[in-house]
């Protein structure tokens, strides 16, 4: 049989019953390889197109059985063509009867990857070989239906997909935990009078940084647009050397004119429910594996946060509930501070049971651009809260009275003339407009019940840390 008079399958493809009986052509890589006494081998193969392998059967009247077949090492690359068949073996519907194999590239036995429990430490020593293991395999595909979810929910909402820059010269959040690029000489930069860096002779003259957040940009287009919404990486310089931080991350922030905070809190539950039955839907087999070997109750989370009406719940309202719980928490609870995780879970997991979306904020822990109300004291910010790690999304409904954003830019010592296209905003047309940010690796984290960061995304970044 030609590879060319066969039809081209992926595996996950080939291990569906509608597959029966077609003559095809199979492509991956070997994960195991077991030759039988009866006159045959069984060779495991994996495409990367599902969490399973489907095994191939190489009887000893193949042309290459003993210079090819029977020489196969885990790790492997290879081609089978044969007939699709009904299999009689346990967990499995199909199986190919193969017909001929070739051999693409060989896998000594210093593939790192044999076959047994390797560490998820050890595997991010390796970054440019775990997508061959069912775990990142399972979370990449995951990342992807996500993704696809994600532009799905906002482009049904008639939301447009902006690109906002990686390069700016704004710090969103006023933290200066940025990291800075430049094209100055480190060794000999130019100098001012004063001795300090001339940063007019870099290449943008000014300083300029990588940025931490699409939002302000995103503004300017929501202004102008209506509804649109960031999917990007962002970046912060902070040396948290934690199983919750990272260097380089993906961020998704949607931003729309005249949406007040209420909109904001609807657009954000939706969203979730979306991301999270989607995920159920379309990578049953990868949910299913996390479930076993992560987290046992990650499927029965996700079902019930679908199934659940996110409880809104003041800021103000959810420090009396929790000083009245007596629970005791290593970070004191009073009017004024930011919830900590372990706050955040209390109210989510023993008090509620469900999401919670905590809403006005004191002005003094939030940003700039949220929009103080009426009390002169909170601000219209939101936090969406789920049980196992607290906060999720974090938005507001956005300060678009030019004289109050002032007053908040002279309270947090801002230059504001690095904002004054931002101020713009609010002298030309000036409207209600909200959104939010929500971590994509941290809903990844979520959903897989997988324990670091690091283990969700790619190639992570983290201090000391820049490698493949």
């Amino acid at each position: 049989m030609k590879k060319d008079d066969c039809e081209r399958l992926s595996v996950a493809q080939a291990r569906n019953a509608n597959a029966v009986g077609k003559k095809v052509l199979l492509k991956g890589w070997v994960r195991t390889r077991r030759d039988s006494k009866g006159g045959f081998s069984f060779v495991e193969l994996n495409d990367g197109s599902s969490m399973g392998n489907i095994q191939i059967i190489a009887p000893n009247t193949l042309s290459n059985y003993e210079s090819v077949i029977t020489k196969l090492n885990t790790g492997c690359s290879i081609w089978a063509t044969g007939t699709i068949k009904e299999s009689p073996g346990q967990g499995q519907a199909t199986e190919m009867e193969a017909e001929e194999i070739g051999l693409y590239g060989d896998a000594p036995s210093t593939y790192p990857l044999q076959k047994k429990q390797h560490s998820l430490e050890f595997l991010r020593s390796i970054a440019h070989l775990r997508p061959r293991t069912n775990t990142f395999g399972a979370v990449e595909r995951i990342r992807n239906r996500v993704s696809f979810s994600i532009h799905q929910y906002f482009q049904e909402l008639g939301f447009y997909y902006v690109h906002t820059p990686l390069i700016t010269a704004s710090d969103c959040e006023g933290a200066g935990q940025m990291f800075r690029v430049s094209t100055l000489d480190p060794d000999n930069p130019p100098r001012t009078e004063e001795g300090k860096i001339d940063y007019t002779q870099d290449f943008f003259g000014k300083p300029s940084y990588l940025t931490v957040s699409g939002q302000l940009e995103g503004e300017t287009y929501a202004c102008g647009l209506g509804k649109i919404y960031t999917f990007g990486p962002t970046f912060r310089a902070e040396n948290s050397n934690t199983t919750r931080h990272l260097a380089e991350f993906w961020m998704i922030e949607p931003e729309a004119a005249f949406y007040e905070l209420e909109d904001n809190m609807v657009l954000a539950e939706g969203l979730l429910k979306r991301i999270f039955a989607d995920v159920l839907k379309y990578c049953p087999e990868d949910m299913a594996f996390f479930n076993k070997m992560m987290d046992k109750t990650i499927i029965e989370t996700l079902q019930h946060i679908i199934e659940s009406d996110f409880v809104r719940l003041t800021y103000t309202e959810a420090i009396d509930i929790l000083i009245a719980s007596k629970q005791k928490f290593e970070y004191k609870v009073e009017w004024g501070v930011d919830l900590q995780s372990e706050h955040e879970r209390y109210l989510t997991e023993e008090h509620f049971k469900k999401p919670v979306i905590l809403y006005n904020y004191p002005r003094t822990i939030k940003p700039f651009y949220m929009k103080v109300n009426d009390d002169g004291k909170t601000v219209r910010a939101m936090d969406v809260l789920v049980p196992k790690i607290g906060e999720i999304i974090g938005g507001s409904e956005r300060e678009w009275d030019l004289s109050i954003l002032e007053q908040r830019m002279d309270e947090q010592k801002m230059d504001k003339t690095h904002y004054w296209w931002y101020e713009d905003l609010r002298r030309f047309g000036s409207v209600p407009h909200s959104g939010f940010g929500l971590g994509f690796e941290r809903v990844i984290l979520f959903i897989t019940g997988i324990a670091n960061i690091r283990d969700v995304i790619p190639f992570p970044r983290t201090p000391g840390l820049c490698e493949f």
